[in-house]
């Protein structure tokens, strides 16, 4: 899909009824939610020998997957569990078993070999990771070479029905559901019933949103109230590249700092804006420079002149160790944090699984 259509196309997603070009696409919409619903359907994947946890979204574009899969690892170490993760990697050089772990060399750990998402995930939790595209050999491959494993948590595999999973996460950001219908008419990759009640023999499905979302005219969320949950996230701070890359923190004094200067904010992420807005909230000055997700950063995309960057995470794993001249580049971290009532709710449904969590 060209650059320009999708932005069409996202200009008449995100109101709450149809348009007159989404109306003429809703047929072809109807097929696409009918596919997936009899994929789903007839999913009927063979069960690892240890829980799955997937998070996934029904939304295109990104809505927090990446911080959701970071608090989770998180979440399950502080239960006492053993956790991997597994990812197709998305931008990788081929579809092939990568595996990342403590023992993959620094100069293998690209995002052309893993896709960035995985090298952030890994970095940030120092959980292995086993990228494909067939999740299922993913997991395979990351149980044979971690035993000590006793869960598994798979990154944007919700559609990828071949895996079997025991608790599916769907995220969500701010946008809300658009218009409600399935690609191309609208934002959703299935029906907006599948974001529901699931069938008493399917595995439990939470629903996170990561802001709060969105005042009517907005349509409401196709989901039990009692599943739906939303994160507390924020800034966490600021850090120069080069010492984020050696696994220094972020301070808030950092980013702080950059009050009063001439900063630009590059993001290829999902949604910019919402990036450019939580670093404004801080007291920063922007020049913004919105860039398709997962972007490759193979060209700067700013003036050689530019005194100071600030990026997220997920585009600094592509700026490491890259010759920047006299630009300082700044890492955004963000704080994610998994409100309470989900916490329970998670630990109630992976114990039904396994009596050890």
């Amino acid at each position: 899909m060209s650059a320009a259509l999708s932005r069409l196309l996202q200009r008449h997603w995100w109101r709450p009824t149809l348009t007159p070009l989404t109306a003429a696409l809703a047929p072809l919409g109807a097929l696409v939610g009918a596919v997936a619903a009899r994929r789903r359907a007839g999913a009927h994947a063979q069960p690892l020998p240890v829980p799955v946890i997937v998070v996934g979204n029904v939304i295109v574009g990104g809505a927090g997957k990446t911080p959701t899969v970071i608090a989770l690892v998180a979440l399950l170490r502080a239960w006492g569990r053993h956790p991997g993760i597994v990812s197709r990697g998305h931008g990788r050089a081929d579809d092939a078993v990568q595996l990342l772990d403590a023992a993959t060399p620094a100069g293998a750990a690209t995002p052309a070999a893993f896709g960035d998402e995985p090298l952030l995930m890994h970095r940030r939790t120092g959980a292995p990771v086993a990228v494909a595209r067939q999740r299922r050999a993913a997991a395979l491959r990351l149980l044979q070479a971690h035993p000590e494993l006793d869960v598994i948590v798979a990154d944007d595999g919700l559609q990828h029905h071949g895996l079997a999973r025991d608790i599916e996460l769907v995220v969500f950001d701010g946008r809300g559901i658009g218009n409600g219908r399935p690609l191309p008419a609208g934002p959703l990759r299935e029906r907006a019933s599948a974001i529901g009640p699931a069938g008493p023999d399917a595995p439990p499905r939470f629903v996170l949103v990561n802001g709060h979302w969105p005042a009517p005219p907005a349509l409401g969320l196709p989901a039990p109230p009692e599943r739906c949950f939303e994160a507390v996230r924020a800034l966490g701070g600021a850090v120069a590249l080069a010492d984020w890359a050696r696994g220094a923190a972020a301070t808030r004094e950092a980013l702080h700092a950059l009050r009063g200067r001439p900063v630009l904010a590059a993001a290829g992420i999902g949604d910019p804006e919402r990036f450019f807005a939580m670093l404004e909230s801080e007291g920063l000055s922007l020049l913004r420079q919105p860039l398709p997700d997962h972007a490759d950063f193979a060209t700067l995309p700013w003036p050689a002149d530019t005194p100071d960057v600030i990026v997220t995470e997920k585009d600094a794993v592509k700026l490491a160790d890259r010759a920047l001249g006299r630009t300082r580049v700044w890492v955004a971290t963000l704080d994610f944090g998994l409100p309470d009532a989900l916490v329970a709710a998670l630990r109630e449904a992976l114990a039904r699984r396994s009596p050890s969590a």
